[in-house]
Parts: C-alpha cells; structure tokens; sequence
C-alpha cells in the first residue's frame, strides 16, 4: 500500500474519514484520533518491509529523545549556540545516514530507508530551531507524535509548522465550523484526483512518446516532463491538503499557479511553497543575518547572491546525492542570484519591469530557465 495511491489505501482513507466526520459533527476534538489512525496508516503503508517499521520506530524515539533532551538543555542553560547546533546536527543524522545510502560505497549500509523521513527530519529541526529562538518553549510527547506522524502529510509534505499545527490539533470545531472544513477537504481531494491520476498521466504519456534525442525533441520534453511534475506532485499535494482539513488541520497550500511566474524568485514563491519557505526562514535568512552581522562580504547583494546558492544548493542535497540533484540546486541558486542582481543593478529593469510587454517577455524567459531546470532534475542529460 502507499500513501494516496491504490484502491487498497482509498478504501481505508474513506473508512478514516468516515470516523472523523462522525467526531467532527459530534463537536469532539480529533487530535487522538488523528494519532491512532496515522499509526495505523502508517503501520499498513510500511507493513510490507517490517525492517522499515523497525527504523521509523527508531527514528521516532531517537527524535523524540533529542527534541526533549534539549528542551531541558535549553530550559536550563539558555541559548547556547553550541548546543543548539550540536542538536541541530544530531537530528539530522539519520537522514544523513539515509542520504549516504542512495551512494554507491554506503549502498549496503541501508539505515533509515522508509518513506518520508525527509518531511519529518524538517519538522524535527524546526521545532529544535524554534525552541533557540525562544518561539516555543515546550512540545508535549503527544503533540510531536501526531505533528510528526499526522499520516496525510507523512511522505511528501506540505510541510507544516508546528506552532500552526498545534492551533488546530485537539480544537473542538462547531458542527457547522467542521462540515464547512470538511467541504473544503473534499473540494480540495477532488481537484487532488484530477491533477494527478488524469492530467498528470496525460502529460506523462506525452512525456513517453517523446524520444529527446534533437534539441526540439528534448525541448518537448522538458515542458512535458515540467508539466508532469506539477500536476503529479500538486496533484498528491491537493489530496494530502484535502485529507488534513477532513481531520481537523488546515494543511498549508504548496502551489500557486507556478506557471504563471515572470521571474525565478516569483517562480519559488510559487513552487512547492512549504519546502520554499522552510529553506528562506531557517537557512537563507539566517546565513544573510549571520553574514550581515559578522560582515561577511562588502555589501548585502554579494550576501543575498551567496545565499541564494549556499540555500539552493542545500537544497539540492535534500532531494538527494545524484548529480542530477546536485546540479539542479546550483543551478536554480545561480539563477536566483543573477535575478536578484539584474533587478538590484539593471535601470533597464526598473524602467520596464510594470510594462505589460516586459512581463510577458520576462514570463517567457523565466518558462524556458523552469523548464531547463526540469530536465536537468530528471538526470535525463546528466
């Protein structure tokens, strides 16, 4: 079974959902049941590799020890940067771990292979982060259990925040308050089912047909392979959105009209928004404070252009340790960079940048540069 995928997981979805809407229009809070249904979910995606169950487990004391050894560290010793960076390191060790695997020496090694544990490994580290800043003071065993194991965003996101998490978890909705939510979940589903299992699979078979072998053919597909990836993973996004408002959590939205975007930094406002905003709150941000601050380089554009590529390129590693993945966050931090500079530097720009033929120009550019960067994540070329 996986995760949105197969008569076998909708039909438990559409029994989960069912026991959800009788506790929503009974008005009880939904935050054990959200618990205990994701174990199961969980148990039943990862049911065919017990080996798998045995590292999520793991994975989930190891985590839940380091969040609250910290917040004990943190309670007792203040904010100290070496602590938070050393805890910061040790709650990204089992993705590390995972990461090396996908590397032909560490291809044995196998620790931590299960499904999603990237998506949680962010949670993990935001909550550890937020804990330093003083933002959250506290996380109880329970909430991180359901903040981090809440099944619908499991594998592949959105990626919530827990303070946003926790103002829905446990809430007691209105009747009315809950059926509305619950429209919108199914509104929401449906637009997910259309996205991914008919639009998605349209492009992918026009992807198929595509031999990319001249340039126009590998032009072709690149649009074919971006336009599939937009409506498979906003496809899978919509559902999992959909399934959280079902369960009484306003999921955060992850696309926004990507194609419409008239500049690479308009274009990441846009894409996978939650994994965006993630990287600009708690790395591109702070590098540019940090850097700022311990005067780094000459001025706040050379800072901005090196942190545009020092955030996408981690975030290149994210996705994995191919190349494919390597040159695809470098590239798209080069490209960020260079529009920060142009729009920073160019009268030209500032001169046109409102006119309507510019945007469209601009848009189509930007298009070109999106779908490049497709094709160069499909290791198609590489």
């Amino acid at each position: 079974m996986s995760f949105f995928s197969g008569e076998y997981f909708f039909t438990v979805l559409i029994l989960v959902l069912a026991g959800a809407l009788i506790l929503g229009v009974l008005e009880k809070p939904l935050k054990w049941y959200n618990i205990t249904v994701s174990i199961l979910v969980i148990v039943l995606v990862l049911g065919g590799e017990p080996v798998k169950i045995v590292y999520f487990l793991a994975y989930f004391a190891i985590e839940l020890a380091i969040v609250k050894i910290y917040e004990w560290l943190r309670r007792t010793n203040g904010r100290q940067l070496w602590i938070y960076r050393l805890f910061v390191l040790f709650s990204i060790t089992p993705l590390i771990f995972c990461k090396l695997c996908e590397l032909e020496t560490f291809k044995n090694m196998g620790w931590f292979q299960f499904i999603g544990i990237s998506y949680l490994t962010f949670r993990v580290v935001q909550i550890i982060i937020e804990m330093y800043d003083g933002v959250i003071e506290s996380i109880s065993p329970s909430d991180f259990a359901e903040f981090l194991i809440f099944f619908p965003t499991f594998s592949c996101g959105p990626i919530d925040r827990s303070r946003r998490f926790m103002a829905d978890s446990g809430k007691a909705y209105k009747r009315s308050e809950y059926l509305e939510l619950f429209g919108t979940g199914i509104e929401k589903m449906a637009w997910g089912l259309l996205y991914k299992f008919v639009l998605a699979n349209l492009a992918y078979k026009v992807m198929s047909l595509v031999m990319a072998k001249t340039i126009l053919q590998v032009l072709a597909y690149s649009y074919a392979y971006g336009i599939y990836m937009f409506f498979d993973f906003a496809g899978y996004s919509l559902m999992a959105i959909g399934t959280g408002y079902m369960l009484g959590i306003k999921v955060p939205e992850n696309f926004n009209k990507p194609f419409i975007s008239t500049d690479m930094k308009d274009f990441w406002a846009r894409w996978h928004i939650s994994l965006s905003e993630w990287f600009r709150d708690f790395i591109f941000t702070r590098f540019i404070m940090s850097s700022m601050k311990k005067k780094r380089f000459k001025t706040r554009l050379t800072t901005a252009s090196v942190g545009f590529i020092i955030n996408m390129f981690v975030m290149g590693i994210w996705h994995g340790l191919a190349i494919q993945y390597l040159v695809y966050g470098l590239y798209h931090g080069v490209l960020l960079a260079l529009t920060e500079i142009y729009q920073k530097k160019s009268k030209f720009y500032k001169k046109n940048k409102k006119k309507r033929w510019y945007k469209i120009v601009s848009w189509a550019i930007t298009m070109n540069f999106v779908m490049f960067g497709f094709l160069i994540f499909s290791g198609h070329i590489i």
